[in-house]
């Protein structure tokens, strides 16, 4: 069917081959085309299909190059050589399709190219033949696809991909969960295509498949595929999606039953006779009535055989077809008919004719609705319907129905809208003429009075639309003292020929104008914004390179000085840091960019899982620390009304926003400043869920008005951060941004240049389920507390979760008060059981307040010291003064119960000592694959150092061949790279958990990989690996990750 045109060039001296070559006849559906040069010409080369090449005169090396390397990766290359030339196309013999070896007899040669012929014919018929299958399947509306044995989808055609809304690339290679957006495999689907291979048989059947979008009912057609050698290795599949037929077919039933049961209640005719359709068994009054018959007697009378005599003759047949279509008992039929009484009257009958058995016989018993009124109406309104949806094909906001012989008129719609009152003018009772005219006189445009008159008058509406079916009139009306434009336009309605009906619409063409403008600035807006956006960009790559470079030249500078002075350890160790502290930069960088990406791809997805937001809250005060004692900076957090702790969220994606916020405040804020984080909790959330409001301030460099209000665009940066040498991409405010929509949260900035800078980020979370641990602690209920604090709201947050405990809770916002207050509880007898006070308070701090307190009560009450501050500067001496323990603000409910309660139960002046880690130290034999060098060296050395023994696969053939070829438990675990030449990690996964040997095929595999999405994460595993570790490589964490997976 198809014809291939193969160009030849013959390079090279003439010889007998070319001879017979060109001679030869060509294959059916085959022609040939030839041209030759001595020497190598390299356009001949790229043009042709097949090159031949006598090579027999030539320097072999330097030709054969000139030839591969101006040839297509199409096209086939032979070379004829002499014998001894062979030697010199080792290194090219991949990219050689047959090497003649010179002399040939002509029997040989001709042989050889008719073999050749026959090969080439053979590749072609291949893809005919592949062409022909792919057409065939993907133009089918069914589904179908190609399982292995495991379930993974190897081919599928379009139907299917559309289907479930995915391409090939994402579909061929998954499994059932992952291609219908389900959390797990259908247990039912697997089962029948087991059977399938099992019984070796096609199996039909209609499936439930369980999709992201809810259920799907498909006629599935199943078959085994088999391999060469006849085992079955896995399923063919072509399914026809049934789910909206089986929902009519449903529809359809509820329908009936429905009509049925109107039937049934409402007033109407009853009759059952036999099937044959000569004797009524009974018959009801209303039924007689609406057949036109006074009695049974006369309607057997004047004939009755399965349909009276009075029904229309027209429609008599297909009464009977109707009634005797019913087959099954319980099957029933609704038709309309009519029926023309003795006076003439004409009566539309709805009926309904089901068969029922009853004794042993079966019967028809029918009921009969009197549907005249109704079907008059229906006419009438389906004749005006028809006129409305006609005018209401455009936007009028007033629709009126004109008959021209009459001159009256019928308002079908107004809006009500402009303040025209087109109702009040255009009556039912009042003539268009009167209508029209006290419309003109009222709000029509002066200079446009005379000539609507004319354009809207019975005459000119007659004459205009006799020649065509539509008419426009423009104007203008008076809106105060400027004009707004309107269009009244005439549509031809019924039949032209028997009346003279039309529908006319009024509306304002001011409308579409302004929508055009709006329109207009759009498309400036967004020009604007791309003209805005590239600029960014420019600056961005600009910055970019100034702060990748930056860290690039620390890295390789100090790498340089310290091969330099290698034998200075101190001076070398300083370098490494330098290194390393240039070395995250640069990552964080790179971190961002990626974010920027996979948000703006969609490939970002929230994980959420319950969280404790005191955990996130410290957590993060852990991480700023060092930065905040290396800038001597102050930071606050605080919680105000937070009862509820326990949420579900994304918390990477939470600690994300709340760490860049923090970050940046710390970045942009000088030597003595101070950064803030206060956490409330707001009413007004539904049931179930809480509204968090995270207050993040700073007394840092602030930002410009202009800035701030490109701030969350991605690329910018405010000029005086650059000009100050900070480093940043611009792009760490637009990924918080993304994110907090992503969480369905707000976020909002305030700041003001050298002043400070205040976000506020909103979030609802949904709380967790988890039954509450009793709050209140037997040995303090009903004790006295004192809060000390002068922060009114932290003393109104710490009583009320004090009260929660079971405690009598005070406050007071002096160090003086509380001392005094002490000294009158003693001396009434009814002492403080607990003191809560804050370290820094304005007339005294907590440390000399402690001190005061035990003086007064002895030293034997427990103090509690409230800070927002890292106190481990004055720990020693507070401690001395008597205070038991310490908490951090922000102060939680769960973490003041804990702190009570470790008051009570343990001594307070013992301090916990923290175990010291053990070194780690392991024993047995890795496997590693990775095929880059340095990063080679790099893991062996880590590796080797913690005691393994390490051996290197560059690639991820190697090492299935070196695990194939090894001893269950020589090896204890394979670290694998992903991306890596002739196999990759997750194919060579695949074939690892396929081994025959079930020892060596569950050996534990780690990928070992840069790719450090959460996507990539997935991929890993779903491959059959066991982990999964970014690079670069944190060893803590790649240690922690062998003990989980070795253990």
């Amino acid at each position: 069917m198809y014809h291939c045109h193969i160009r030849f060039y013959l390079a090279g001296r003439q010889n007998r081959v070319f001879e017979i070559i060109k001679g030869a006849f060509p294959l059916e559906n085959f022609t040939h085309e030839f041209s030759e040069s001595e020497k190598p010409v390299e356009d001949l080369a790229a043009k042709a299909d097949v090159i031949i090449a006598n090579l027999q005169d030539w320097d072999v090396g330097e030709m054969i190059r000139t030839l591969l390397s101006a040839k297509t990766a199409k096209s086939e290359l032979i070379a004829l050589i002499h014998p001894d030339q062979m030697l010199s196309l080792k290194d090219d013999l991949e990219q050689i399709k047959d090497i003649w070896v010179m002399p040939m007899e002509d029997e040989e040669i001709n042989f050889r190219f008719l073999r050749w012929q026959q090969a080439y014919k053979t590749g072609k018929d291949f893809w005919q033949t592949s062409h022909f299958f792919d057409a065939t399947i993907n133009n089918i509306p069914n589904l179908i696809w190609y399982k292995d044995k495991l379930g993974v989808h190897e081919k599928v055609n379009d139907s299917f991909c559309e289907t479930v809304g995915k391409t090939k690339a994402q579909v061929e290679g998954q499994r059932h969960a992952y291609i219908w957006d389900v959390e797990e495999d259908d247990p039912a689907c697997i089962e029948s295509e087991n059977e399938v291979m099992r019984r070796r048989q096609t199996v039909v059947s209609e499936e439930h498949v369980k999709t992201g979008e809810g259920d799907r009912l498909l006629t599935t057609y199943k078959s085994p595929l088999y391999d060469i050698d006849g085992s079955v290795m896995g399923t063919v599949g072509v399914a026809i999606d049934v789910t909206k037929e089986r929902a009519y077919e449903r529809e359809i039933v509820q329908k009936n039953q429905t009509l049925e049961t109107i039937f049934t209640n409402l007033e109407c005719g009853v009759m059952h006779h036999t099937m044959d359709g000569k004797r009524i068994i009974s018959v009801n009054q209303a039924a007689l009535r609406i057949l036109g018959y006074d009695s049974k007697e006369e309607l057997l009378k004047e004939g009755f055989f399965m349909v009276a005599s009075s029904v229309f003759e027209e429609d008599r047949e297909k009464l009977e077809s109707c009634i005797r279509s019913l087959k099954t008992v319980g099957e029933s039929v609704s038709v309309e008919y009519r029926v023309r009484h003795k006076d003439g009257e004409l009566v539309h009958v709805i009926g309904n004719v089901k068969l029922l058995e009853e004794n042993g016989e079966l019967i028809y018993q029918r009921f009969l609705l009197d549907w005249t009124v109704q079907k008059q109406q229906e006419r009438l309104q389906e004749m005006r319907h028809k006129q409305l949806i006609q005018a209401l094909s455009i936007d009028y906001e007033f629709v009126y129905f004109l008959d021209l012989e009459t001159g009256s008129g019928i308002p079908l719609q107004s809006n009500g809208t402009n303040g025209t009152d087109f109702d009040v003018l255009f009556r039912e009772e009042s003539s268009y003429e009167e209508s029209i005219g006290q419309y003109i006189e009222s709000f029509v445009y002066e200079e446009d009075k005379e000539l609507l008159r004319q354009t809207s008058s019975l005459e000119a509406l007659k004459k205009e639309l006799s020649e065509k079916e539509l008419y426009y009139a423009n104007y203008r009306i008076s809106r105060g003292e400027e004009a707004e434009y309107y269009q009244l336009k005439a549509v031809r309605t019924g039949e032209w020929g028997t009346s003279r009906g039309i529908v006319m619409g009024f509306r304002s063409v001011d409308a579409e104008i302004r929508n055009e403008m709006e329109k207009k600035n759009l498309l400036e807006d967004a020009l604007m914004q791309a003209n805005r956006a590239n600029k960014a960009k420019s600056v961005f790559l600009s910055n970019m390179s100034h702060d990748i470079r930056t860290p690039m030249n620390a890295i390789v500078g100090f790498t340089s000085l310290a091969i330099n002075h290698i034998d200075r350890k101190e001076q070398v160790e300083e370098y490494l840091k330098k290194i390393m502290t240039s070395g995250n930069h640069l990552l964080s960088l790179i971190n961002d960019v990626l974010d920027m990406s996979r948000i703006e791809s969609g490939k970002i997805h929230l994980d959420e899982k319950p969280c404790s937001l005191p955990d996130i809250l410290h957590g993060l005060r852990s991480i700023l620390q060092a930065d905040i004692h290396a800038k001597q900076l102050e930071l606050y957090i605080d919680a105000v009304d937070v009862l509820d702790e326990d949420i579900y969220c994304d918390k990477l994606r939470l600690n994300q926003v709340l760490l860049n916020l923090l970050s940046n405040s710390v970045k942009y804020t000088g030597a003595g400043g101070s950064v803030s984080m206060i956490l409330t909790e707001k009413p007004g959330a539904p049931e179930g869920y809480a509204n968090y409001e995270f207050c993040i301030k700073d007394t840092g460099i602030g930002m410009s008005e202009e800035f701030v209000a490109h701030i969350f665009e991605p690329f910018e940066r405010e000029k005086s951060t650059t000009l100050s040498g900070i480093p940043g991409t611009g792009l760490g405010m637009a990924i918080t941004k993304n994110i907090v929509d992503m969480m369905q949260g707000t976020i909002n900035v305030k700041s003001e240049k050298d002043v400070g800078t205040e976000f506020t980020v909103s979030f609802t979370f949904r709380l967790t389920a988890e039954v509450q641990v009793p709050q209140e602690i037997p040995e303090l209920k009903n004790c006295r507390a004192l809060v000390v604090d002068d922060d009114f709201n932290s003393c109104d947050g710490v009583t009320y979760m004090l009260g929660q405990l079971g405690m009598r809770a005070e406050w007071t916002l002096s160090g003086k008060e509380a001392v005094l207050r002490t000294r009158q509880a003693a001396m009434r007898g009814d002492d403080y059981s607990v003191y809560i006070v804050d370290w820094l308070l304005p007339d005294m701090n907590g440390v000399e307040v402690t001190r005061r307190i035990q003086k007064e009560t002895d030293g034997k009450v427990p103090v509690i010291v409230l800070t927002a501050y890292d106190w481990s500067d004055i720990e020693e001496e507070a401690r001395e003064a008597g205070v038991c323990a310490f908490c951090s603000k922000p102060l939680f409910l769960s973490e003041l119960r804990s702190c009570l309660r470790s008051v009570l139960d343990t001594a307070a002046e013992e301090s916990v000592k923290k175990e010291e880690k053990p070194v780690r130290h392991f024993t047995g034999r890795i496997l590693l694959a990775e095929d880059n060098e340095l990063n080679q060296e790099i893991a062996v050395a880590i590796l080797e150092e913690a005691g393994f023994q390490v051996d290197v696969a560059g690639d991820g053939q190697i090492a299935v061949d070196m695990l194939q070829k090894s001893d269950p438990g020589y090896y204890q675990l394979v670290l694998m790279d992903v991306q890596m030449p002739l196999m990759n990690g997750y194919e060579a996964t695949r074939l690892i958990r396929k081994f025959e040997d079930k020892k060596l095929a569950a050996i534990p595999i780690l990928a070992m990989t840069a790719n450090a999405f959460e996507e990539d994460r997935r991929e890993a595993l779903m491959c059959g690996m066991n982990g999964h570790i970014a690079k670069p490589i944190e060893v803590e964490k790649l240690f922690d990750m062998m003990d989980k997976v070795m253990a």
